[in-house]
């Protein structure tokens, strides 16, 4: 193990920092697409479903084929392995937010018109915040998954800790395929527990005993 360490302790951390990168980057245009998609199709539930199910479809793409598709046009490295990984993190977050929005308590919505609020008042101020812990567990969702999936970004030249993975299957040396998995799921359970805790505090007081915080 220490000589391991010895020998791959920068490549290690230079590849979990790549990896972090991807994912993080892959996350958050994920959140800034699809929650006020979401919300927007709160609006149009008759379309909602079936766009909704379109991206379903989508979803159902291998992975490797996703990034392959993007080789011609975005070419190899970080861009495209990002880019790729955004489409797969739409799905939960885009699904959970429509279905937050749409199952809040109409009588609360119609209490906050009934004091005056706008529409978009009424997003920021009623929905969007009881909406929250059912958004919250799409983001999750997505972010543990797609540190997963970011090992494949190795596969088009992107970097990370797929680069170990790969290069243990290409030499036979299991310790290479320890060193990329075991980051990734440290990274995975980490990230998991940071955002539930987020999930706690942004969740109004009122609502905490209505959810389980997993």
């Amino acid at each position: 193990m220490m000589e391991f360490f010895a020998t791959h302790g920068n490549e290690l951390i230079i590849k979990t920092s790549e990896h972090l990168y991807i994912s993080v980057a892959a996350i958050l245009l994920g959140v800034l697409v699809a929650i006020p998609l979401g919300v927007l199709l709160s609006r149009a539930p008759n379309f909602a479903d079936r766009f909704i199910s379109f991206i379903g479809i989508l979803q159902t793409i291998p992975s490797l084929a996703i990034l392959a598709f993007f080789i011609p046009i975005l070419g190899v490295g970080k861009l495209p392995a990002i880019i790729a990984l955004f489409f797969y993190s739409l799905l939960p977050i885009l699904r959970n937010t429509y279905i937050g929005i749409r199952d809040v308590n109409p009588g609360v919505v119609e209490a906050g018109k009934g004091m005056g609020m706008s529409a978009l008042q009424s997003i920021i101020k009623v929905e969007f915040p009881m909406a929250l812990p059912v958004i919250m567990a799409g983001v999750r969702l997505s972010t543990v998954y797609l540190i997963g999936w970011a090992t494949l970004a190795a596969f088009i030249g992107g970097g990370g800790l797929g680069d170990f993975i790969f290069d243990g299957l290409n030499l036979y040396e299991p310790s290479l395929i320890i060193a990329g998995t075991v980051p990734a799921t440290i990274l995975a359970l980490i990230a998991d527990r940071l955002l539930a805790y987020l999930e706690n505090r942004l969740t109004p007081e009122g609502l905490k005993d209505s959810y389980e915080t997993v």
